[in-house]
């Protein structure tokens, strides 16, 4: 089975300043982030707007980065989408385009009607057709739905859904997934923001926006916990909580683009409606940065 073991940053999508593609600057990106000890990357997750491309600019944004990702990194693509018959589509593209794995957020515009038999079917039907694993993803933030655990350990009993990105931060309900799904499904934290405490509850890593820009901060709480030394770890994790607030909660992709920007990374635009933080919030944006020791 796949390793989804570590810590992976959910890379953001450069666009121009005409909002048009820049995977050249999405490769530059991966080159200088591959020097640390990242287990991998996620292509085209809610930091990447993947809802904001065509499916042109999709398969385009998956073939480039795999193209730049080293061989030994592993690649995960964002293939959710509203309808199953879409998802399935965007999911094979994607693995005849290099991926080593999918990360497919729920569908949620009906989301009264997503019930709970409603999302085990569409998750079979994608994993079924799935040449790669699949990871399920709750993003309640984003789709307004948050699937309960019960949900969650029905839709792990197919074989070919290896794990879960959980970003909605209820540690009790982390938990009771982690008891009740299988010991070989993982589980990883959706945001750097409770890292450590996922870790208690069995998460394996993360999947954290926050690794963009603070790659060794995210790497000492994963690598701290590991060895034992929790107040090492402890440490870490409350430094970077109003940073990693910033850069998702608070301010979302476009601050964390302006912190890429600031730190020799290329963030550049987001694409509208998404609008540029003003400069008040860069100058905020420069002092977290500058308080955690990395700009």
């Amino acid at each position: 089975m796949l390793s989804l073991q570590g810590i992976f940053p959910p890379l953001p999508t450069p666009f121009d300043t005409r909002e048009n593609l820049a995977t050249e600057k999405l490769k530059d990106n991966i080159k200088k982030l591959s020097a640390y000890e990242l287990a991998g990357f996620l292509v085209l997750g809610s930091n990447g707007e993947l809802v904001n491309l065509t499916d042109e600019e999709k398969e385009k944004v998956f073939k480039e980065a795999r193209e730049a990702i080293p061989k030994d990194k592993t690649m995960l693509a964002g293939t959710g989408c509203q309808s199953t018959r879409q998802t399935i589509h965007l999911t094979k593209k994607a693995a005849s385009s290099g991926a080593d794995a999918v990360l497919v957020l729920n569908p949620s515009y009906y989301k009264g009607l997503m019930s709970r038999e409603a999302l085990k079917i569409h998750y079979f039907a994608v994993a079924d057709a799935s040449p790669v694993p699949v990871i399920v993803y709750n993003m309640p933030a984003n789709t307004g739905l948050d699937m309960d655990a019960e949900s969650i350990t029905a839709i792990s009993a197919h074989e070919n859904i290896i794990g879960l990105k959980d970003s909605g931060g209820n540690l009790a309900k982390m938990g009771e997934i982690r008891e009740s799904v299988s010991p070989d499904f993982q589980v990883l934290a959706g945001s750097a923001g409770f890292l450590l405490p996922a870790l208690t509850v069995g998460a394996i890593g993360g999947i954290l926006a926050l690794a963009n820009i603070a790659p060794v901060q995210c790497l000492q709480v994963y690598q701290s916990f590991l060895k034992g030394h929790m107040q090492e770890a402890r440490e870490q994790q409350l430094k970077i909580i109003a940073l990693n607030n910033a850069v998702t909660r608070k301010w979302g992709v476009p601050a964390l683009k302006e912190a890429m920007d600031q730190l020799g990374l290329f963030g550049g635009p987001s694409r509208k409606p998404l609008l540029p933080v003003d400069e008040q919030t860069r100058k905020q944006l420069q002092q977290l940065l500058e308080i955690n020791n990395i700009l």
